[in-house]
């Protein structure tokens, strides 16, 4: 069976872009963690929409399942092939389509790098606002396929307010496509909406017609620190209001994690400032006028600085001031090499609970783990907090106090689970800490409906349950 199914694959796709077995390269097979890895049958590299569809029409037909593997740079092994299935590589459908500037709108495969989407939009005079660290590695796919947020949420909002339109192949192998470039579309279900931040377990996505927006010519950058999480709040709502909607990024730091990660960079680059307060954040508007933006955001800072909510300020003067600003929450490889092992989590609740979120963490880690350290950072405007676990060692009975202690402390503040990364498989056993049982049949509904095989992405979210 497993010769005729490859030899009917390789019709599909062609011998140069099946992989088999020992042939599949770890990149397929391993997700960024190292914590979850597999031994695929299959690794196969379609080249368009109907090859997908292909596919998936033979691997229904012979019960084997599909996984879409990306970037891989998801955390919870999300993206890590069932043994014995297909890993689908989409990385051959890469093209940019189409940018149409009157609409302000990119039609992009799947395949597509984050990063070269960026790029492409920017020769055009335009912005793909969604931003993340992982930007040169992620995928189109993938990002629609967690819903994806970054450092510029608090404006132009996660991905699903950028996905306009979508074409997908659904488990039976039908190709469901609505490409359209309509910001208004209440023409019944939005189904569209639905396959976003599904992980690739309700279909696979093969195009996207994504929003842009008008490519912003200043762009302004400071790095704040205040003595208390109320003040450092204060400094983000009224920012909102006196840039005139300009605030693209506020990036929250508590004051252990920017000590920590401003010294490992000091072989680098001296620190912005002092680490000597509560709260630090990293925080950036975008606009149009340089120079009456400039005016701007100064005289908003130096409104907060004399009324004694900002406690110190410096405020980039060129590239490479905003580069060093923003090394401090993007460049954390040297910063987190100590820790390793460490657990990093992807939660979110109202503004108004991390401090009783982080307390909780904390408390609930020093019973457990007395020596343990944590860190946190977030982007503090849509409610989404990272936090980094050590206590340098790892295996699953430490992972699984870990992932209790962090999650008992969002389920007490009514929080979320899963910020950006989704459930995959490491976080599917806490699903219904934040999720009441009516959702989760609901969820279980859709599924079923949907794909009645549970061939696409199996073993993850509601299946690792």
């Amino acid at each position: 069976m497993s010769e005729t199914l490859a030899a009917r694959l390789a019709a599909i796709v062609g011998d140069r872009h099946l992989h088999a077995d020992e042939a599949i390269g770890e990149h397929y097979r391993i997700d960024v963690s190292r914590k979850y890895q597999s031994r695929p049958a299959f690794l196969l590299k379609p080249a368009d929409t109907e090859e997908v569809a292909a596919i998936v029409r033979l691997a229904s037909a012979e019960g084997v399942s599909i996984t879409v593997v990306g970037g891989q740079t998801g955390t919870v092994g999300s993206a890590v092939p069932a043994d014995g299935g297909i890993a689908l590589s989409l990385e051959r459908m890469n093209r940019i389509v189409e940018i149409d500037e009157l609409s302000m709108t990119m039609t992009v495969e799947a395949g597509c790098i984050l990063q070269l989407a960026h790029e492409a939009a920017e020769a055009r005079g335009a912005l793909l606002p969604l931003d993340l660290g992982a930007r040169g590695s992620a995928t189109i796919g993938g990002v629609i396929g967690t819903n994806a947020g970054g450092n510029r949420v608090l404006r132009w909002g996660m991905m699903r307010d950028m996905v306009i339109g979508l074409e997908a192949v659904l488990a039976d192998g039908t190709i469901v496509s609505s490409l359209t470039k309509m910001l208004k579309d209440n023409a019944g279900y939005n189904w569209k909406h639905l396959l976003v931040g599904s992980e690739g377990t309700l279909g696979i996505v093969t195009r996207a017609v994504l929003r842009l927006r008008p490519l912003p010519t200043s762009r302004q950058t400071a790095l704040v620190a205040t003595d208390s999480f109320e003040d450092i709040i204060a400094v983000l709502r009224r920012m909102e209001v006196m840039v005139s909607g300009r605030l693209s990024s506020f990036e929250l730091m508590w004051g252990d994690f920017y000590t920590a990660m401003s010294e490992a960079l000091l072989v680098q680059r001296p620190r912005a400032m002092s680490a000597e307060h509560g709260f630090y954040a990293l925080v950036e508007a975008m606009g149009g006028d340089e120079e009456a933006d400039i005016a701007q955001f100064e005289r908003a800072l130096m409104a907060l600085i004399e009324d004694g909510t900002i406690k110190d300020a410096v405020i980039a003067q060129s590239d490479s001031q905003r580069e060093a600003i923003w090394a401090v929450r993007e460049d954390l490889a040297p910063g987190l090499a100590p820790l390793r092992p460490f657990s990093s989590y992807d939660v979110s609740m109202g503004v108004a609970d991390m401090p009783a979120f982080v307390e909780k963490a904390r408390a609930n880690m020093a019973a457990a783990y007395p020596d343990a350290t944590m860190l946190f950072y977030g982007h503090a405007g849509d409610g989404n907090l990272h936090a980094i676990v050590s206590i340098g060692q790892m295996d699953k009975t430490i992972q699984h106090g870990f992932d209790t202690a962090v999650f008992g402390a969002v389920r007490d503040v009514g929080g979320s689970i899963a910020a950006e990364h989704g459930i995959g498989v490491s976080r599917a056993p806490f699903l219904k800490w934040t999720r009441s049982e009516s959702e989760l049949a609901l969820m279980r509904t859709l599924k079923d409906a949907i794909d009645p095989k549970h061939i696409l992405n199996p073993g993850k979210l509601l299946d690792a349950m």
